[in-house]
């Protein structure tokens, strides 16, 4: 049976899920890229992921347009007049976000949202905006049904950014993935507190560590599961090297170190510049699309995302003492060490593929892990379930190796729902983090609906519905679901703000 045969007659898709699916079939059954038999074979034993980004790449994997130049401008294309006051701009929003693709088929990037919107509050009450933000929040949230779309707040106060907070609250809407760029110099703490509070409720906003990330590429915004890319550009390609699959292959640690771990790395690095070069070269995206016809993108603002997953479960394999783990003993966090340096030195002195804004070299990210995992944590973050009981050792721990990824790396914390009577308390805790090293830092209330699963933010009561094979809304509720029960994310231990 072909797949665009199962996708017709699934009884568990929407009607846009299946034309997606079957587009994605479509592009599979091309055979466009050169990939040698080593980088197959690193592919077949799962070391070397492609994500199923596609066997013939037509656009990039994240985009993200400068819509602060589109307001300010208009966009001749959508035959859209720069907007004048506030019903203008959702508008033009709702409109321009409808053009902008992705690997998802849907933006994953939203903008800086607070800072689009609070211009064109002047003469608006208060409660007028709330109710206009509402329906354009509801919108956003019932047309854009991936979880991976994600809006920014912040780092400055803003009217705006206060109603969407309290609006989040009792919508619960799972898109889109909100992130407030923190910095204490900036951000007030009652505004970050207010933050906080709706997260302890909804799962959003995220925190982002925005001195950290400031200067990375100068304008950034976070994209998807907290991808930090250049507004105006983005990146090609994610593609990941899954490190117990390939730890499978070692004869010892010295073999993994010297030998596979370089040689997986070098395919894997021509293998996205394979991608690379069709894409920029064959595919006429950037020639054909408005949004770089028109200046929204720049070609030269995007890099290659060169995604890290599975550290914990690497290191332990090779670790000759079994008693010794990653995240709990010095040697097993040591050798974790001394694999990221392999891998930090591989894309620092590699050359990626049009890739001017990272310097022509590969950008590490620490990959959140997808729904056919199993036994694979994401990024190098600890295992669900051996979490430290110390939540600041913990952190100490993160910001050990945030540091290797200037795309972006997370950590998520389930908290008591009392954390939500003390908001300054977690903001204590953010700002611990981030003065150690931490890049990113989000939380959820063990008994919200809303959880984040990896980078993304799905609803209990929707994966009932999908576990019974109910088609749903939201494509990331089948990748979130499968997640969810794979890596047991119900056992992530629950911390306290005392």
């Amino acid at each position: 049976m072909s797949t665009a045969f199962e996708v017709v007659t699934s009884k568990g898709l929407t009607y846009e899920q299946k034309v997606v699916a079957l587009a994605h079939a479509a592009e599979n059954s091309l055979d466009v890229l050169d990939i040698p038999e080593k980088t197959r074979h690193y592919m077949e034993t799962g070391a070397i992921c492609d994500l199923d980004e596609g066997h013939a790449p037509y656009r990039p994997r994240y985009i993200m347009p400068d819509y602060e130049k589109a307001v300010r401008e208009g966009c001749q294309f959508l035959r859209l007049e720069p907007p004048k006051d506030l019903d203008e701009l959702l508008s033009f929003l709702m409109i321009f976000y409808r053009h902008v693709p992705s690997i998802t088929s849907y933006p994953v990037f939203l903008g800086n949202i607070d800072k689009l919107i609070e211009p064109f509050l002047d003469g608006v009450s208060d409660e007028e905006a709330a109710k206009k933000i509402k329906l354009f929040l509801i919108y956003l949230d019932r047309t854009i049904t991936d979880g991976f779309c994600h809006a920014n707040l912040g780092p400055e106060e803003t009217r705006a950014g206060k109603i969407i907070l309290t609006l989040e609250k009792d919508l619960q809407n799972a898109v889109p993935n909100l992130t407030l760029k923190y910095d204490p110099d900036i951000t007030p703490d009652a505004y970050a507190e207010l933050a906080l509070y709706t997260s302890l409720y909804c799962a959003n906003p995220a925190i982002c560590n925005h001195r950290m990330h400031k200067d990375t590429y100068g304008d950034y915004g976070i994209s998807s599961c907290y991808n930090i890319l250049p507004i105006g550009g983005g990146s090609y390609t994610l593609t990941r090297i899954v490190l117990p699959r390939l730890a499978k292959e070692a004869d010892s640690r010295e073999h993994f170190l010297k030998e596979l771990l370089p040689d997986c790395l070098r395919h894997m690095g021509d293998y996205m510049n394979e991608r690379i070069r069709f894409l920029v070269e064959r595919s006429n995206f950037f020639e054909s699309s408005f949004l770089s016809r028109e200046g929204f993108i720049d070609r030269e603002k995007f890099l290659a995302m060169f995604g890290v997953v599975g550290l914990a479960e690497c290191t332990n394999m090779l670790m000759d003492d079994k008693n010794k783990t990653y995240g709990h003993d010095a040697d097993a966090d040591d050798l974790a060490e001394e694999i990221m340096n392999v891998i930090a030195q591989y894309a620092e002195n590699s050359e990626a593929l049009y890739s001017e804004i990272f310097h022509g070299h590969f950008a590490l990210h620490a990959q959140v892990g997808i729904d056919s995992d199993h036994g694979i944590t994401s990024g190098v973050r600890i295992p669900v379930g051996a979490e430290p009981d110390s939540m600041f050792d913990h952190l100490r721990h993160s910001a050990r190796f945030h540091k290797f990824f200037p795309t972006g790396c997370a950590d998520i914390f389930s908290f008591d729902p009392t954390g939500r009577n003390n908001p300054a308390a977690v903001l204590d805790i953010v700002k611990g983090a981030f003065k150690l090293g931490d890049k990113y830092i989000s939380f959820y209330a063990s008994d919200s609906d809303l959880v984040r699963i990896t980078g993304y933010l799905v609803k209990r009561s929707d994966m009932e519905h999908y576990y019974k094979g109910e088609a749903v809304l939201q494509n990331t509720v089948y990748l979130g679901g499968d997640n969810y029960r794979n890596a047991h994310l119900e056992n992530r231990k629950v911390r306290s703000s005392n």
